[in-house]
This record gives C-alpha cells, sequence and structure tokens, in this order.
C-alpha cells in the first residue's frame, strides 16, 4: 500500500538533481503549488516538467527560487524570461510528439497524479484530465498521488490502482477552472458561418476560447454529432441539452475545462468518456472517423493558405498543440474537412489576420495544403481543389474590408514572380 504524506512532506522530500513531473491544464495540483512555495528553498536544484496552458495555468515554477529549472512546451511569461538566462528548455512539439517525449524522458524521479478518491475496486479516475499523465506514471520512479474529493470520478480509458501509487497525498484543493467569457455578437455570427460547414452525423473537434463557447449554441439545431477533441469547455453543454449530441460516450475527450458544475457533469452524464493524448491525436484513429470535423483558430492565414498559430510578429506566444494532428486526421477522414476559424482583421482594427506572407520568421503551423475551409466573420473561403489565384482571391474575400485592395496590390506583384 502506498504511503501517506502531508503537501508539506512532499516538499520536504525534494532534493537537488531530481526531475519531477507535475499535470497542468485542469490536472493541475494547486495544493501542491502552495506546499512548494512555502518551502521554496527545497527547489533548489530541482527541474519541473510540466505541460502548461498559457491563460489556463498559471504556476511559476522558476520563480520559485533562482536554481530551478524547467522542461516546457508552451510558451509563458514565466518561461520566456527563463529561455534568457538558460534555465528553461521550450520544445516546439506538437501534442503527439510532446506524448512521446514525456514517454520517453527517462529519469522521471517523481510524477504526480491529482486524482479522484478511489472506487469501490480500489482504481483512481484521472478526473478532469488525461492528457499526457499516462505517459510518464508507466516508468516514473516514483507515482505520488494527490487525492483530492473534488476531482470528480469520470469514466476513461486509463485509470490507476490505488495500491500501485508509491506515496499518496489526502488533500481537499480548488481545481483549476476555465471561463472564456461570453462570445461576442460578431463571435456568434462568425460561429454561424462555421455551423453551416457542419453536416448532420460529424464527429467534431473545436476545442476552447471564445470563438469556440459560440459555437455549440449555432449547432444546436443539427442531430447525431459526436465530439472527438483534446479539450472541452462548459459551453459543450448545450449541445447535450439541444440533443444536438445524444448517447454514451458520444463526447470522447481528453481534457475538460470549465466550472464545478461542469466537471460534475462530466462524473454524471454518461456522454463523456476521457483519453490519452496518444489515442485523442492519434491520426490514424482519427482518419478512420468518417466525417470527421475539425475546426480550429489561428492568430494568421496568408493568401496562399499558410497558417501561423501560436505567433506574432515572429514572438511567440503559445505552442501548435494539436491542431496538426487534428487537421492532418480530418483530410484522411472519409467526408473529413479541416476548418481554420480566425477574425478579419485584430480587435482594434489595425492589422489584418489575412496576411500577404506569414509574419516574423514564417512560423507555421499547417502548411498551404492542409486547410479546408478558412472562415471569418465575413465569410467562407473554400480552398480545396482551389488553384493558387482562386485560393487568394477567396481569402481576399473575407479579410476586412479595409484591408482587400492592399491585398489584391501585393498578390499582383507576388503572381509576377510565379
Amino acid at each position: 500500500m502506498p504511503n501517506k504524506i502531508s503537501l508539506d512532506a512532499f516538499a520536504r522530500d525534494l532534493k537537488p538533481g531530481m526531475r519531477v513531473f507535475l499535470p497542468g491544464m485542469s490536472g493541475e495540483s494547486l495544493a501542491i503549488f502552495d506546499a512548494l512555495s512555502a518551502q521554496a528553498e527545497r527547489c533548489d536544484g530541482v527541474e519541473f516538467v510540466q505541460v502548461a496552458f498559457p491563460g489556463i495555468n498559471r504556476s511559476d515554477f522558476l520563480a520559485l527560487h533562482p536554481g530551478v529549472k524547467q522542461r516546457a512546451y508552451f510558451m509563458q511569461a514565466g518561461i520566456r524570461k527563463g529561455l534568457a538566462n538558460g534555465r528553461a528548455e521550450l520544445l516546439p512539439l506538437d501534442y503527439p510528439a510532446i506524448y512521446r517525449d514525456l514517454s520517453a524522458l527517462q529519469p522521471i524521479d517523481i510524477a504526480v497524479a491529482q486524482l479522484s478518491q478511489p472506487d469501490h475496486n480500489g482504481r483512481c479516475s484521472l478526473g478532469t484530465c488525461s492528457d499526457f499523465q499516462p505517459a510518464v506514471l508507466a516508468n516514473a520512479r516514483r507515482k505520488v498521488g494527490h487525492i483530492n474529493p473534488r476531482m470528480p470520478r469520470t469514466a476513461g480509458s486509463f485509470d490507476i490502482a490505488y495500491q500501485d501509487l508509491d506515496t499518496v497525498i489526502e488533500a481537499d484543493a480548488p481545481l483549476v477552472e476555465f471561463d472564456a467569457g461570453a462570445p461576442s455578437a460578431a463571435m456568434r455570427q462568425h460561429a454561424a458561418l462555421i455551423a453551416q460547414l457542419v453536416r448532420d452525423g460529424d464527429t467534431l473537434e473545436f476545442g476552447i476560447g471564445k470563438l469556440q463557447a459560440a459555437i455549440p449554441r449555432a449547432l444546436e439545431s443539427h442531430r447525431h454529432l459526436k465530439v472527438y477533441s483534446g479539450m472541452a469547455s462548459t459551453p459543450l453543454t448545450e449541445l447535450l441539452d439541444s440533443g444536438a449530441v445524444q448517447g454514451a460516450r458520444s463526447v470522447q475527450i481528453g481534457i475538460a475545462m470549465g466550472d464545478a458544475n461542469f466537471y460534475a457533469r462530466c462524473q454524471q452524464d454518461a456522454a463523456f468518456y476521457f483519453r490519452p493524448v496518444s489515442e485523442t491525436h492519434d491520426v490514424r484513429h482519427i482518419g478512420a472517423i468518417e466525417r470527421f470535423c475539425a475546426i480550429n483558430s489561428a492568430v494568421e492565414v496568408d493568401l496562399f493558405g499558410q497558417t501561423n498559430a501560436d505567433s506574432v510578429n515572429g514572438k511567440l506566444i503559445a505552442g501548435v498543440g494539436g491542431l496538426p494532428a487534428f487537421a492532418a486526421g480530418a483530410r484522411l477522414s472519409p467526408g473529413g474537412r479541416s476548418i481554420i476559424a480566425l477574425p478579419s482583421a485584430t480587435d482594434d482594427g489595425r492589422f489584418s489576420r489575412i496576411v500577404p506572407t506569414l509574419s516574423g520568421p514564417g512560423l507555421c503551423a499547417l502548411p498551404r495544403h492542409v486547410a479546408d475551409y478558412v472562415v471569418t466573420e465575413r465569410g467562407i473561403a473554400e480552398l480545396a481543389g482551389k488553384g493558387i489565384h482562386q485560393r487568394a482571391r477567396a481569402l481576399i474575400n473575407i479579410a476586412a474590408p479595409q484591408f482587400q485592395e492592399p491585398l489584391e496590390r501585393h498578390w499582383a506583384q507576388a503572381a509576377k514572380k510565379f
């Protein structure tokens, strides 16, 4: 049976040279970070590994002690400072590659998982977050379970026996919650255009965010939909309540991000089923799902259809995440389609999001051949099967009006070089 310790004792067990994995997203243990903060000197010489998402996970491990190092996969404020002084390592990987990296990473001295209380069979669920933890739990020298009574016991393809844990911390603590905010009228108009590309019976992937929060309401009149996605948030329940999505395991996801009510729904509703990244982002599996519709956001799209998803003027702001896997899987899917959705311009209207060429050093999350459709609030550009001039024209037509003439001029000049 595992050894039971306190949060304070966990911090005291850390030693210089250790590599410690801590879950991110909604699986992050805020209680453990608080315990580390209270004994920050214990973190000296420790390398922390975490797949943390900007805007969701705000724990800054590098700020705990000058001797801390961190292995990261998404850009955040603390990581940016750590790159400058050599204390952080940022790996530019998509989700499947992150999973492979974590599976092969040796040694992992301690792997933490925030878990539900054990059921009658003595098994603990990963609750709201099944993403990367299975990759490290198999090989970690020491498996630490933070048993949190607030973590829901969800159905999924991975769980862990209580007796297989080396150490247990029993602590009631808040879970990471997420609220993207209310979508604007423009976002609802945008979502309505996206909904025109969704057919009854499609399987959807659409992530989280303000625009994504508007999509479920736009799809309420659809029927026989399913969801197969890396993440889902509270607005997804609108699809369930409207009858657009129905049935056991009709929502298969890796991570739930929302409030306490949404997390309770994930436990109580048989529609929810959780899978790790090795399953949710398996391009071969996605490609085998008929009529898979991948809906993803972007920072900008150029006139060739190339997509930048994680940088502004060359400055990294996040990471490509699951976008490449879902877009590639959608194109393999019989009847599938890949949709890139973005506003036509920046919030202040100063810059177009449909651009002549990708900004900065040309960081490209998706090459020009991947997107089937690009949708702004001004219309739909269908790119699949179109020549380069037709594609450019379709993209210019959905740009904000004040940028269409400059885009036309640029394309006319660029075309002379072809």
